[in-house]
């Protein structure tokens, strides 16, 4: 049933719209207010954190615990499907990075800055750390989006993929600062080992000698952030030449873009040949 719940949800995600009216987040913010509104979870913030994200995990393994044994758990892959397709990340990063490819191919720096300071939240000082910036964006992006759910999905389970997207809103949206604060070192714990996975499949489908010598010695370090790490792996593992503005810089974008896909092909056999075996 996973592997066809993850067929179900790259066709939604491709061919459909109802991403965006499935994922609303209001009720989980909403519940996200009220317990940092308790004094006493406020103070202890580890607890607080812990006190938000289980009940909605205890509730939807609950769901599933129920519904698993019921005509050969065919009640239970709509809920799945619901959960991985909500888990996912929001906006739409191609289109968001849109603009600024429109930008940087005219040559219009100043246009490109403004852009991916509004659509991005990207500012840099020169050309090339902007670029170098959008890319690390457009990597990290798919890779929270997509990647990450994706991943604990297929290895514990839709309770995992919600865990992942309830820390991961909690860490960008929360509005107490130390719940904000634990939840982001609990998604840095969720980010480590999907993000070493992601690292080795563009080692794989990429130039593999150029990440494993540059990464190698970042790529077990517990301290080193998921988005640096992708980006740089994403860098090298596409050899980049020169970028700059024009049409090159536009190319390394399109080439991050497939390299993110050739990935995305890998995990899907890989997934596929494990169902298979299991």
């Amino acid at each position: 049933m996973s592997f066809l719940v993850l067929l179900l949800v790259l066709v939604i995600e491709k061919f459909s719209g109802w991403r965006g009216r499935i994922q609303r987040d209001g009720l989980w913010l909403g519940w996200l207010d009220t317990v940092g509104g308790i004094k006493s979870l406020s103070e202890r913030p580890w607890l607080g954190i812990l006190v938000a994200v289980l009940p909605p995990l205890l509730l939807l393994a609950l769901l599933l615990t129920i519904l698993d044994p019921v005509a050969y758990g065919l009640l239970a892959l709509p809920v799945q499907l619901l959960v991985v397709v909500w888990s996912l990340g929001r906006g739409d990063v191609l289109r968001a990075i849109g603009p600024f490819r429109d930008a940087w191919r005219r040559e219009d720096a100043q246009g490109a800055y403004h852009v991916a300071e509004r659509d991005l939240g990207v500012q840099a000082e020169s050309d090339d750390d902007l670029l170098a910036q959008v890319q690390g964006t457009l990597v990290w992006q798919a890779y929270q989006a997509f990647f990450a759910v994706i991943f604990w999905y297929a290895l514990l389970g839709p309770v995992a993929a919600l865990a992942y997207r309830l820390l991961a809103i909690a860490a960008d949206q929360g509005r107490q600062p130390l719940l904000r604060e634990r939840a982001a070192q609990l998604r840095h714990a969720f980010d480590w080992l999907p993000a070493r996975a992601l690292v080795l499949s563009f080692a794989l489908v990429g130039n593999f000698v150029a990440v494993t010598r540059m990464l190698l010695h970042d790529l077990l370090a517990w301290d080193v952030p998921a988005a640096r790490l992708l980006a740089r792996a994403g860098y090298v593992a596409e050899d980049f030449n020169e970028g700059g503005l024009g049409a090159k810089g536009v190319a390394s974008l399109d080439a991050l873009w497939q390299l993110l896909v050739r990935s995305a092909v890998l995990w899907y056999a890989v997934f596929a040949v494990w169902t298979l075996l299991l």
